[in-house]
Formats: structure tokens, C-alpha cells, sequence
């Protein structure tokens, strides 16, 4: 029997680095849109929810057509609002995508989706290289590092990993695509707040870890385009002219 799953596209508008970040617009749409549209080449639209705490999300959503769910408002992070959905949308696996990846490469959400479901007990979050110093130095930028296997050991913010001589060899970044079986998703919820880890680094994946859970890491192409700052959008507009894409 396949499992059954449900894509978390988890959105609030209280970004520090970019206030309102959701409703971004690029291009002439709302991002939070766009990440919904991207899904929906993937994923079949009934097994897709917007989860937000914002009344302006909420409206576009709803103004689209985009199922959308609306939330608590005190969660720390992405995760915890899915977690939130999970305790009303039983699944077997749910599939968090976040709201600020517009340009989210259809092939990495197959990856994300097939490994799941042959996978659906196993935690699961994707990365790509790092092309350059620039990025590989960037605080915005999580850099991954795993074992042989593919098993998470490391995320940060800091370049890693890093040798004596200080300077960029190699390096692999998060691509913010997830896989929770619900199990771990209500551990990481019942945490009385961040782990050390998670609230140094601010990587929620990491609480995973701190909390003794196997993560592991899919390799996946460096097309996407996560947008934390202005420059960033613009970085995703030039990215949509240059890809065609409407």
C-alpha cells in the first residue's frame, strides 16, 4: 500500500532580514504563489496546503485557489507549524517545503517525494555544492556536512568545512526541501523551545539531531534560489528571465 503525504508549504510574514517576505512580489506574483505553483507541477493540489498565522496570506491564497491552513502564531519555526498541521491532517509523511524557494527545481520535489515514500520512516532534507567562496563564506548560507552514507553530521552557518589554510575547496548547502514521518515531527514539537544547536546556529534541522534522530541528506541540482534579502529577489527575477519561465 503506497503511504499517503502531504506537502506543508509553511509561511508567515514576520522575516527579519525581509518583512512580508511571502508576499514578496517577483515578477508580478506573490512569491508564497509562485513556491505553491512549483509544488503544483509535482504534487497533486489536493495533497498541497499553504500553512500560515497571517490574515494577508490567508486572503491570497484564498483569492488563487491555494488550499491554505491558518496557525498559531507563537511557533518558532517552519517546522513546528507543520507539526502543527500534523496534528490535524493525519499522513504517513509529511513533505515541508518553505515558502521562500520560488524557483524550486520540479525534479528536486521528485526526489524528496520518491524518497519518501520508499522511505516514509526516515527523516529527509536535500542539499547541492557550493560553486563558489562567495557562497561558501555566506552567513546565510547553510553548509552541510554528512558521512558516507548520506547521514547528516553538521549544519552551520559558518563556511565548513574548513581547513588550516582558510580557504573554500568544497562544500555542500541545504536545500530547504524536507521529509517527516509523524513520530519525528511530534518529538521536535514537544521540545520546551530551541536545542543549543538549533538556536546558535538557527537551522532547525539541527534540533533533530540534538535530539538523537538519523537525518538523512538527498543530493539535489543547484537551480534553486532561496530569497532571504532584496538582492535575492532580483537574483530570482534575473534567474526566471534567463530559465524563461513566466
Amino acid at each position: 500500500m503506497t503511504a499517503s503525504y502531504l506537502v506543508v508549504i509553511p509561511a508567515r510574514l514576520r522575516s527579519q532580514r525581509l518583512p512580508g517576505k511571502p508576499l514578496v512580489d517577483i515578477a508580478g506574483k506573490p512569491m508564497i504563489v509562485r513556491t505553491f505553483e512549483q509544488c503544483a507541477k509535482v504534487f497533486e493540489t489536493d495533497r498541497i496546503v499553504v500553512a500560515t498565522d497571517a490574515d494577508e496570506i490567508v486572503s491570497v491564497c484564498t483569492s488563487r485557489g491555494i488550499p491554505v491552513m491558518m496557525t498559531g502564531g507563537t511557533h518558532l519555526t517552519g517546522t513546528d507549524r507543520v507539526a502543527e498541521v500534523a496534528t490535524s491532517r493525519p499522513v504517513d509523511i509529511y513533505i515541508n517545503v518553505q515558502g521562500d524557494e520560488p524557483l524550486f527545481d520540479p525534479t528536486d520535489l521528485a526526489v524528496i517525494r520518491d524518497h519518501a515514500l520508499a522511505h516514509p520512516d526516515t527523516i529527509a532534507n536535500g542539499y547541492c555544492p557550493i560553486r563558489d567562496a562567495a557562497e561558501f563564506e555566506s552567513r546565510m548560507t547553510p553548509k552541510v556536512v554528512f558521512d558516507q552514507e548520506g547521514r547528516l553530521l553538521f549544519m552551520s552557518r559558518g563556511p565548513i568545512p574548513a581547513g588550516k589554510e582558510a580557504r573554500f575547496r568544497f562544500g555542500y548547502r541545504q536545500i530547504c526541501a524536507y521529509a517527516f514521518p509523524p513520530a519525528a515531527l511530534a518529538a521536535f514539537a514537544a521540545h520546551p523551545g530551541k536545542t543549543p544547536l538549533e538556536e546558535v546556529e538557527d537551522i532547525e534541522i539541527l534540533r533533530f539531531l540534538e535530539l538523537g534522530h538519523t537525518v538523512r541528506m538527498l543530493p539535489m541540482s543547484d537551480r534553486s534560489i532561496p530569497v532571504d534579502t532584496p538582492e535575492d529577489v532580483e537574483r530570482v527575477e534575473a534567474a526566471l528571465r534567463a530559465r524563461n519561465l513566466d
